[in-house]
């Protein structure tokens, strides 16, 4: 009888291991830090996010590390958004995990051409398409639908409060939004601002702004072209040039001496995605002053 007692509770404890495993969150993985707070926002404590490209790096060359492609076999979804490492590597996670979905949150976004370096002042023609998305809230709004499909595809159970965090989340970046704008009103005319990295094409269009960028597609502009840029800042008498943490400063640093401006940071990349946008908002409405 005792031995029985001893078997029930060891088969007991098992069982409820199991059932407390299936009521765990699920794990999911996302490309970049930005997606990192879309989803949380959306599915709260029913995902585990990991973060494919972590602080510091660079998702245009980003070679995911041995650990992180053992810690995609437990994820049930991967975040796509259209970065340059994805095309080498997307068929790969597919390999390594049969069983993950694919979910391309920029799916239904028309992508912007990047344009030259010096606007239509010459230079190399656009042969790529812009990926930094993430980066205008009205975008966002697009990409939040694909995260709620995919979070109730394979999470079906939870379908009411993926639903749930998917309103409060639109309701927040509608929010953003006008603040966002509220931050621009009244700036007169000016509306054109240089950065290295041409990461805030669709905050720009998002906003009334232009952004005029030093580098094309990961390229560094040849002397004619930096002779351009330099006339360019100085007739529309540019004081700030944003860079990025990700990348180094040298160029946009002679650039920012040849006419006496400054360089400004905007991380194109920050995990508090909301705030930074609208410190970003902030940097560059001074600039436009």
């Amino acid at each position: 009888m005792k031995r029985l007692v001893i078997l029930g509770v060891i088969f007991g404890c098992f069982f409820i291991n199991v059932d407390l495993h299936a009521m765990g969150p699920i794990q999911v993985t996302v490309s970049i830090l930005p997606q990192k707070y879309f989803v949380e926002r959306i599915a709260g404590g029913l995902v585990r996010v990991e973060v494919m490209c972590p602080p510091g790096a660079f998702p245009g060359m980003y070679e995911p590390k041995p650990t992180q492609m053992v810690s995609l076999s437990r994820s049930k979804v991967f975040f796509a958004i259209g970065v340059p490492y994805e095309r080498s590597w997307l068929g790969r996670f597919e390999k390594i995990n049969p069983g993950l979905y694919i979910c391309r949150t920029d799916k239904g976004i028309e992508k912007r051409i990047m344009k030259t370096s010096s606007g239509k002042r010459g230079g190399r023609m656009p042969i790529s398409k812009d990926p930094h998305c993430w980066l205008s809230p009205p975008l966002v709004m697009l990409q939040a639908r694909n995260i709620l499909d995919a979070l109730v595809k394979v999470d079906p159970d939870h379908k009411r409060a993926y639903y749930e965090g998917y309103r409060r989340f639109i309701d927040e970046l509608v929010n953003l939004d006008l603040e966002i704008k509220d931050i621009f009103s009244n700036r007169g005319e000016k509306h054109i601002f240089m950065v290295f990295h041409p990461s805030w094409g669709y905050f720009a269009d998002a906003y009334g702004l232009e952004q005029v960028s030093i580098e094309v597609e990961g390229k560094e502009p040849k002397a004619a072209e930096l002779e351009r840029l330099i006339d360019y800042a100085r007739e529309h008498g540019i004081k700030e040039i944003f860079v990025q943490p990700q990348q180094s400063k040298v160029i946009a640093s002679g650039i920012a001496e040849s006419i006496g401006a400054g360089l400004v940071y905007l991380d194109p990349l920050s995990p508090d995605w909301a705030r930074n946008l609208v410190d970003a908002a902030k940097k560059i409405r001074t600039a436009l002053r």
